[in-house]
């Protein structure tokens, strides 16, 4: 193996240069979360830290844990186990060896650090699963949580750069074909793990996620996150992709990812995409998304593609999303759609959603039809 000054040297002397290593002590570091249940080492990494997660990794035989903590990006969110959460909230027990493992601040099972600062530097926890040398899982938390190892060896490092860190991260994306539970679980820790990263490193690594040349379902669960975690700089690049990207497939995504996004410019995408978009499919699928955002803007768009859009289908989906929309806003509109759209499939729609609504406005339509 090389070191930095590529010399060949013996792993034990690498781990030597590469870390300073002892016993993890409550309170020893601000960037320490609350561990329990675990065989823990706090090891200061004085390297690129590929390097130093590569030792480790080359002597994990048995299953053990790895953890470090960098800035977190700004936003109302509380990530516990691996749950991401719009707003801020409580972190209780992330139980690290159990699949959805979160136990609550309010069980009272465990002990905790105490609130989460509304104002000031967030951390992120950074969680990789080691076993038979190679990683099997990518996990994150707030600084707040605690970290149940299930009584396996837990390593903690400090002074990670979260430049390098994504750099690591990236390195499991790109592999990840998210495809099989395990492929898939680390693509997504990774991904969502960079994605909460403070910095333009992070940004350019979701930049290289999207470019046309990279596979599909990478683009796809990234897509995801550019919406729900990236904001501005987030938005802009689905708009770009929105645009460029060649699947019809992960366009639908982006008009997804613009509907979780908090950004004022992702619902005139949306709205561009519900009317523009070359693929029925898209269009769609945007103006489903435009249900859930509801408002003035997203019901023009809607009722737009009823009356304009060339494609019977999407016209239909465009009556199911006026379904989805709130009933004092979708169901008079179905009501007017059902009355004078001259499509005759379009108006069968209306009235079999109507029929669904179970809204005193659709009945009392009804009975007018079938009184005359």
């Amino acid at each position: 193996m090389k070191t930095l000054r590529g010399i060949f040297i013996g792993q034990s002397v690498l781990a030597a240069f590469l870390f300073t290593a002892g016993p993890l002590r409550a309170g020893q570091s601000a960037e320490t979360p609350q561990i329990v249940n675990a065989k823990t080492e706090m090891r200061a990494v004085s390297g690129p830290l590929a390097d130093a997660f590569r030792v480790i990794e080359a002597q994990a035989v048995t299953p053990e844990w790895v953890g470090y903590s960098v800035p977190e990006i700004a936003g109302d969110r509380t990530v516990c186990c691996g749950n991401y959460n719009d707003g801020y909230g409580s972190c209780g027990t992330c139980r690290l060896e159990k699949e959805n493992g979160f136990t609550s601040k309010s069980s009272g099972n465990t002990a905790q650090k105490g609130t989460v600062e509304l104002e000031g530097s967030r951390q992120l926890v950074v969680l990789l699963r080691l076993e038979a040398k190679q990683v099997t899982k990518v996990r994150e938390a707030s600084e707040d949580c605690t970290l149940d190892a299930g009584g396996l060896p837990f390593i903690w490092l400090t002074g990670v750069k979260p430049a390098e860190s994504v750099a690591l991260l990236t390195d499991f994306a790109r592999k990840a074909m998210f495809e099989g539970h395990g492929e898939h679980e680390i693509g997504q820790g990774a991904l969502s793990a960079i994605a909460l990263h403070t910095g333009s490193s992070a940004d350019r690594a979701f930049e290289s996620f999207v470019t046309a040349d990279q596979p599909e379902q990478l683009r796809k669960h990234a897509s995801f996150w550019l919406g729900a975690a990236r904001g501005k700089a987030g938005e802009a690049l689905l708009q770009k992709m929105a645009k460029s990207d060649p699947s019809p497939e992960v366009r639908s995504q982006i008009a997804f990812a613009l509907s979780v996004s908090h950004e004022p410019d992702a619902l005139n995408e949306m709205i561009r995409m519900a009317r523009e978009d070359e693929s029925s499919h898209v269009r769609g699928q945007a103006l489903f998304w435009l249900a859930q955002k509801a408002g003035q803007k997203a019901m023009g768009a809607i009722t737009g593609a009823i009356e304009n859009d060339p494609d019977t289908d999407v016209k239909k989906k465009a009556v199911f999303a006026l379904s989805q929309m709130p009933k004092d806003e979708g169901v008079p509109k179905l009501i007017e759609v059902a009355k004078t759209n001259h499509n005759r499939e379009v108006r069968k729609q209306a009235m079999f959603w109507l029929g669904q609504s179970n809204d005193p406005r659709a009945l009392d339509f009804f009975e007018q039809i079938l009184s005359r």
